[in-house]
């Protein structure tokens, strides 16, 4: 026979395996709600609207990459040791206007992306500041101010110092 002190029996509550095994899908319903909160309060900033604009203007930008080539626009950049100016050496260009357009892109963070002047010192030589730069890898990017040549580059901003710039035509 089985017998049972009155006072031995507890209610489920005061119980710890209930409250255990319920805890799991707890957790999953509030992790549920946090990640449906995140999504709808942050954009992706990786995704367009307008992809089939931006399609067409990869198009330019290859004829931009063709004609640096055509013109034999080469580029070096050179970054001050304080990371707050650059120096920009073009070669290739008999002609080459007095201020150029130099654009830093992030890999993966559009917020940081920056656009500078830099304008002609002596002869081939051209310079500008810079806003301090996050590290990471950068899409570097210089072009006359008109857009009719264009010269790319990759830069990683705590490793390298110096960086050439030249056409990249597929």
């Amino acid at each position: 026979m089985n017998t049972l002190a009155a006072g031995s029996i507890k209610p489920w509550y005061r119980e710890p395996w209930p409250w255990i095994l319920m805890s799991g899908p707890a957790i999953v319903i509030v992790a549920g709600f946090v990640t449906l909160w995140y999504a709808v309060t942050y954009e992706d900033a990786l995704v367009t609207d307008d992809y089939y604009k931006q399609g067409l203007a990869i198009n330019r930008t290859l004829a931009r990459e063709e004609a640096a080539v055509a013109l034999g626009v080469e580029a070096k950049l050179m970054f001050s040791g304080d990371g707050a100016s650059v120096r920009v050496s073009l070669g290739g260009r008999e002609n080459a206007p007095d201020q150029l357009v130099l654009r830093f892109a992030h890999a993966t963070r559009a917020g940081l992306d920056q656009r500078i002047d830099v304008v002609r010192v002596a002869g081939g030589w051209y310079e500008g500041r810079l806003v301090p730069m996050h590290d990471g890898k950068w899409k570097v990017m210089l072009e006359d101010p008109t857009a009719s040549w264009r010269v790319t580059g990759m830069w990683v901003a705590d490793a390298d110092d110096a960086l050439d710039l030249r056409p990249q035509v597929r």
